[in-house]
């Protein structure tokens, strides 16, 4: 860099720091027309333009970079998760591959790709990475805690608790550590971490994200030992803590899910005769904890299936065409009528046929794409689409004990909240199958685990697959989890977690009451 690239280069950063975003662009775009090549300035471009809410020009500032990728492995590193960030899975896997990251020996370089790898739901090649900067001294908790959880996605349970507490000792309050320690088997009176968790409770800061995570995991083992009410105080106290920290109001929720059922007419979500070549996908949507995962790991058995983890990509690519920063707001549902879906499907499978492997089908399994499945349907009009339902109170129950960190499912926290995001889910499922009727197939849970086979035919039969006895044994499926289900998905099809919330019935009845008005 000479030095007036350098200056110019300075003054965006502190306008940055600063946020002064407006200046930042003017002075970024500024070095570029003097250093069209400017690596740092194009990412930090795009950075800015995303903030602003244009998803095209973020995305073309960073494609510019990986079209000339600097020989600095954490640059490269880099641009493959904004890319990834952005929808561009391709260009960014393209990055991952680069000889300068193939040979890299720096811990950090190699903790940033195994963490891209990850989001991009390649599990084995991310833990591989982990290991390789474990190897050259990567130790810090947060480290640890991140190999911890590739561990277990990848059936190493043994390990990932030995290295689960080793981060409990370098940092006695880190929740999460200690939230997936009590999560990974259960407790019994002979074996559990009760004492260790209160102390832990004892020293942790008030109000924190560790503070609700340590409560959920103290609820967690005061149940597995049937110590229900002291177990309820726990799970309440966690809950409370969580929502406290959210920014949810179910009536906006409302008056966005009712806007998109007025403009998702039948007639609007007509998809055309338009038809994409090549492996098509699968989508299992339905709310969280609704069996998603058990029935992802019996449709992957079959030989022409194969699974590409809980994937962003149609809302990236939505975000895309949009060209807004939000998959479903106000904005988008206002914009509906304008877009072009071809385009979005046509990108959406440019980004995800490759995880196909050879086979017809890849299942996209992310359970939120209920709100967008009548957009999924009109962009992408040979996808099947399979609806999870579970037993309202069970599913509801499920997601209220279970913790999600940040802020993407906030309305999990609290029994009101939950039960409105409930009835919204009902409402927008029941317009879809109203609007554009056969095109989702509702799975029973209750049948896909009372009778495996009947309701695994029935599946196969919607997504124009023969048969084959080997996709209700999930016990043969090695595929990595990167769920909270990882465990169970790893045992023979159970009948278990039916009505489990009837330990807090009477804690409940409010929650009850709600979702079947």
């Amino acid at each position: 860099m000479n030095d007036s690239t350098v200056r110019r280069w300075s003054r965006a950063q502190r306008y940055l720091a600063d946020g002064q975003i407006a200046a930042a662009r003017v002075a970024l775009e500024s070095l570029l027309q003097r250093d069209p090549g400017h690596t740092q300035s194009l990412l930090a471009l795009s950075g800015v333009a995303r903030a602003e809410g244009h998803v095209r020009d973020a995305t073309e500032y960073a494609l510019a970079v990986a079209r000339n990728l600097p020989t600095d492995g954490s640059l490269i590193a880099e641009v493959a998760e904004v890319l990834r960030q952005l929808g561009e899975t391709v260009a960014a896997r393209r990055c991952l591959d680069h000889p300068v990251l193939a040979e890299t020996s720096d811990g950090s370089v190699l903790t940033q790709m195994a963490i891209t790898r990850k989001l991009l739901g390649e599990h084995p090649e991310a833990l591989t990475l982990l290991n390789r900067a474990a190897a050259v001294g990567m130790g810090t908790v947060d480290f640890r805690f991140e190999r911890a959880q590739e561990l277990m996605f990848n059936g190493h349970m043994d390990e990932a608790e030995a290295e689960l507490r080793t981060c409990l000792r370098l940092a006695p309050c880190h929740g999460q550590a200690a939230l997936t320690l009590s999560r990974a088997r259960r407790q019994t009176l002979q074996g559990n971490h009760l004492h260790d968790l209160r102390q832990r409770l004892q020293e942790v800061e008030q109000g924190t994200e560790d503070h609700g995570a340590l409560e959920f995991a103290l609820y967690k083992e005061l149940e597995d030992l049937a110590r229900y009410d002291e177990a309820w105080s726990s799970l309440a106290r966690a809950n409370a803590i969580m929502y406290a920290r959210q920014q949810h109001d179910p009536r906006h929720a409302w008056r966005l899910f009712d806007s998109l059922i007025d403009r998702c007419t039948p007639e609007f979500l007509q998809a055309g005769d338009m038809a994409h070549d090549g492996p098509q996908p699968i989508f299992i949507i339905g709310m969280p904890r609704s069996g998603t995962t058990l029935l992802e790991r019996v449709l992957s058995n079959h030989s022409q299936v194969t699974s590409a983890g809980e994937l962003s990509e149609f809302g990236l690519q939505l975000r895309w065409v949009a060209d807004h920063r939000i998959t479903l707001d106000e904005h988008i549902v206002q914009r509906l009528p304008d877009l072009d879906y071809a385009k979005i499907g046509r990108r959406y499978l440019e980004q995800t046929q490759w995880r196909a492997q050879g086979a017809r089908f890849f299942i996209d399994k992310m359970p939120r794409n209920w709100m967008v499945a009548g957009l999924i349907h009109r962009a992408l009009p040979q996808a099947r689409i399979l609806n999870l339902v579970r037993d309202p109170m069970d599913v509801c129950f499920s997601n209220f004990r279970t913790l999600v960190m940040g802020d993407l499912l906030p309305w999990g926290y609290d029994l009101h909240a939950l039960a409105e995001h409930y009835l919204q889910y009902r409402r927008v499922l029941d317009h879809w199958h109203a609007a554009m009727p056969g095109q989702i197939f509702d799975v029973s849970y209750s049948d896909l685990t009372r009778d495996p086979e009947a309701m695994t035919r029935k599946v196969l039969a919607h997504c124009g697959l023969e048969w084959e006895a080997g996709c209700v044994d999930i016990t043969r499926n090695e595929a990595a989890v990167a769920t909270l289900s990882l465990s169970q998905v790893r045992e023979p099809i159970h009948t278990r977690f039916f009505e489990e919330w009837r330990n807090y019935e009477q804690q409940l009845q409010p929650l009850r009451q709600a979702i079947t008005r």
